[in-house]
């Protein structure tokens, strides 16, 4: 696995996209696509639907390449160790579980 931006310009790449054509598509400048896919700056969110229809990819894998690179990068920043992923396995079963059990359960 690669980074997020690495992904995004790969992905890109294979398209023959600039990434001014690209940002026209997504709606951002050229500019901020350079920060994206040099992992200076992280694609908003509510971009992801649009980047699964461009790249006809799933958005649940676009999801997890995002997701995952922003808590590996977190992670990385305050020198976690490799058991933080394991921890977080834990955490997301067990709010699954009670999502199961109550209904959809509400974050502040």
């Amino acid at each position: 696995m690669t980074s997020f931006g690495l992904f995004v310009k790969q992905e890109r790449e294979k398209r023959g996209w600039t990434q001014t054509d690209f940002g026209a598509k997504l709606g951002i400048n050229s500019a901020k696509i350079s920060r994206i896919e040099n992992n200076k700056d992280s694609l908003s969110p509510s971009k992801l639907p649009v980047l699964s229809e461009l790249f006809k990819i799933s958005l649940n894998k676009i999801k997890d390449f995002y997701l995952g690179d922003k808590f590996a990068k977190e992670a990385y920043k305050i020198g976690c160790s490799k058991n933080t992923f394991e921890v977080a396995d834990k955490t997301y079963k067990y709010y699954l579980s009670q999502d199961e059990e109550q209904g959809k359960i509400e974050f502040n």
